[in-house]
């Protein structure tokens, strides 16, 4: 047991491991851009504490242990590493925690495709499947410079509303969730939509962009409460790092 699993409680063990696991699979999917972007996720039962990355690790190197814990205030709690945290994340991601308190994770990253899809004026466009699950769910938050002022917050937070995902125009993108794996699983569909229609733009010819009509039903059928997939996709990640990257739940 390391000093770390020592000094928490059995809920934010949990947490802390499930959130380390969506760093390695956000890794194993290239979701990274090296230190720079940031998973969050509320601890249990602490509700003005939340666990961040550590300023200077890779996606691949973060484990249960050396997750920061930090408050809304962006007070260290608890840092096994001694690096402390990345202010730009601080921001974005307190923001989100304060506001939104069904949002027990944030994930937030710069991937190409990402980045690809929030330089254009029209947004993420209804040709895939995967992006229509997105439809009248999602929405946007214009640049304003490296996200450093406390000032943007409110805006971040305002744009975003009650969404649950979110494009940084000419940034990347955002999403939240109930849990790391809903959380997770909302950031896996944007990325793939985001990479389809960079894919589709790339092949010249004219696209096929579904109506609302389609579109708002393909989201409808995506939300239903008790769709088997929203509890059957997590387990298979976990048991898939288990055996490749066991590492990261120490």
């Amino acid at each position: 047991m390391s000093t770390t699993q020592q000094q928490v409680s059995a809920a934010e063990w949990q947490v802390r491991q499930d959130l380390a696991a969506a760093y390695r699979l956000a890794a194993i999917h290239r979701m990274t851009d090296h230190i720079y972007t940031h998973f969050s996720a509320r601890v249990p039962e602490e509700a003005d504490h939340f666990l961040l990355n550590a300023y200077g690790l890779a996606f691949d190197e973060i484990t249960a242990s050396n997750l920061v814990k930090v408050d809304l205030r962006g007070s260290i709690v608890l840092d096994a590493t001694g690096l402390g945290i990345n202010p730009a994340g601080f921001v974005i991601h307190s923001a989100v925690h304060a506001a939104r308190h069904d949002a027990a994770c944030v994930m937030h990253t710069h991937t190409a495709a990402g980045i690809g899809v929030s330089a254009q004026q029209a947004g993420l466009l209804m040709i895939s499947q995967h992006a229509m699950r997105f439809h009248g769910k999602l929405s946007y938050h214009d640049y304003e410079g490296v996200v450093l002022e406390c000032g943007e917050q409110g805006r971040i937070v305002a744009n975003l509303g009650r969404n649950k995902a979110m494009i940084l125009r000419n940034h990347g993108l955002l999403v939240c969730g109930d849990s790391v794996a809903d959380a997770f699983d909302e950031l896996y569909y944007l990325e793939r939509a985001c990479q389809a229609q960079i894919a589709a733009q790339a092949g010249g010819q004219a696209l096929c962009v579904a109506s609302d009509e389609v579109a708002a039903k393909v989201a409808a059928q995506f939300d239903l409460p008790h769709r088997p997939s929203r509890s059957k996709q997590w387990p298979p990640l976990i048991r898939m790092l288990q055996r490749v990257q066991p590492a990261y739940q120490d």
